[in-house]
């Protein structure tokens, strides 16, 4: 539409990492959200060396930056997951079903080499779209 115009907004979980790192932990456009790669580390900026626990952690963290700018699990679209190794998948897809229902998003598993942290295993980035989990079905 010609002269229409959305907003974008920053959601911040760490001031300290928006300023260290200049980026938000998700950008909120209309009713759209792209969270940023989230990473297993705490509260207490902690890591744990468990790849599952670090997938637990990343997703506690997806759904506090969404719940901030709106939304909830049930409104991700799609989500990517990078892992160090592809072995871990199979315990990830677990971890990922404790807060992932059906219908499912879209997901993408991609394997790397390295992640920002080298204590990293798995990192989670997602689009979620606000009210998009309301009577979300499976096509068939």
């Amino acid at each position: 539409m010609a002269g229409s115009r959305l907003s974008r907004e920053s959601v911040l979980r760490s001031e300290q990492t928006y300023e260290a790192w200049h980026f938000a932990e998700a950008t909120v456009v209309g009713n759209a959200i792209w969270v940023s790669g989230q990473r297993g580390y705490d509260s207490n900026d902690d890591i744990p060396e468990d790849p599952d626990e670090q997938a637990r952690i990343a997703f506690r963290n997806i759904e506090s930056v969404l719940k901030q700018a709106g939304a909830g699990l049930d409104d991700i679209v799609s989500m990517t997951s990078y892992h160090i190794d592809i072995n871990d998948v199979a315990g990830f897809r677990k971890v990922k079903d404790e807060f992932i229902a059906t219908p499912y998003p879209s997901w993408t598993i991609v394997g790397v080499a390295a992640l920002a942290d080298p204590a990293m295993r798995v990192e989670v980035a997602a689009l979620a779209v606000i009210g998009s989990g309301v009577d979300a079905r499976v096509r068939r």
